[in-house]
């Protein structure tokens, strides 16, 4: 009974000590214990750094220009020089296959695809491309529906009536039928897209960053905007109106810290879907446009070798499936940081 009190004890005076710390420390506390979340960072991180890499990886490791064909090159496999497209199978040996694994980093290490260019250089340069455009798009995405959550659901009235339909009217399309659309009217003019003074080349990354965030806006608009309206009716914001603080002051001081959090559980998320959105649109042709590539087009590049040579199609489909996967587990383990309801606990 005496320890039972002792315990009592000093767990009450430790709560106020707790509940005086700056939230967001506990949270950052929360999500550094939560080991299956800082292993899915680290593999996000492990996969970014490794794609970021893919210049040193060409011109150091594989010393290969991953771009143009290579139809006549060759390569060294256990000591003999070989050429990396090989005479076909069967009895008859027609036709030419390209070279499968050799698990050899400085000699086409996961094969070739069906031009001769070095399959494991070109993922990481499609990884690049496919973070880049994933990461990008929920960005703009996001702050986009932060920016116009805050305006609707501050004002009200007619401003949040209005701003409500055109979110539903987008929310309406599926989402991969809205990009197609899209992305074909844009891929259609061989001189890109041009607004104004504003002109996009039609092989820009910027095109399918811009596409994929539009798309995505009411996604998450809704949730910030419902957490918005939740918090302008907050005792504190009628004690700020009542000092006489103005509407920016509002926004940008009492009510944005409070809905922040919502954007920062949904990003990893968005990341994700963003990503999965990207690959499907380039493996159909609407994404990603040559001399780039990405995740999504290499699998549609290689789908002539998938029985031949799997590794084409395997390599990045893995490499999509690690990073959303990693990308979702993240969001959980940062939604449950933030969680208000989340249990205080002190490490001993």
């Amino acid at each position: 009974m005496a320890t039972l009190l002792e315990q009592v004890e000093v767990d009450t005076e430790l709560r106020p000590a707790i509940a005086g710390r700056n939230p967001w420390a506990l949270a950052a506390r929360r999500l550094w214990r939560n080991r299956i979340a800082m292993a899915a960072l680290l593999l996000f991180l492990v996969i970014v750094v490794m794609c970021l890499a893919a210049p040193l990886y060409a011109s150091n490791i594989a010393h290969v220009n991953p771009f143009p064909p290579n139809l006549n090159g060759h390569t060294v496999v256990n000591g003999h020089v070989v050429p990396v497209m090989q005479q076909g199978g069967g009895l008859l040996k027609l036709g030419e296959t390209p070279i499968g694994p050799t698990w050899d980093p400085s000699h086409y290490f996961l094969g070739a695809d069906n031009t001769g260019r070095d399959v494991a250089a070109l993922l990481l340069y499609g990884g690049r491309s496919s973070l880049l455009i994933g990461i990008g798009s929920a960005l703009l995405c996001s702050l986009a529906a932060t920016v116009i959550a805050l305006i609707a659901g501050f004002f009200g009235g007619v401003t949040d009536s209005v701003a409500s339909r055109i979110m539903d009217i987008v929310w309406a399309f599926p989402v991969f039928l809205l990009a197609i659309c899209i992305g074909t009217e844009l891929l259609t003019h061989s001189n890109g897209f041009q607004l104004g003074p504003v002109h996009v080349d039609a092989s820009s990354l910027l095109l399918p960053t811009l596409l994929i965030g539009f798309i995505y806006i009411p996604y998450v608009y809704r949730p910030v905007r419902g957490q918005v309206l939740s918090v302008v009716k907050k005792e504190f914001v009628e004690a700020a109106t009542a000092q006489g603080a103005g509407n920016t002051r509002l926004i940008f001081s009492e009510v944005l810290p409070n809905v922040v959090s919502t954007v920062i559980v949904l990003l990893p998320l968005i990341i994700a879907t963003t990503i999965l959105t990207e690959s499907v649109l380039s493996f159909l042709g609407i994404g990603v446009q040559p001399p780039n590539v990405s995740w999504g087009s290499l699998i549609a590049d290689a789908t002539a070798l998938v029985y031949t040579r799997p590794w084409t199609t395997i390599a990045p489909g893995l490499m999509i499936l690690l990073t959303v996967l990693s990308l979702n587990v993240l969001g959980d383990g940062v939604r449950d940081a933030l969680d208000p309801r989340a249990k205080l606990r002190v490490e001993g």
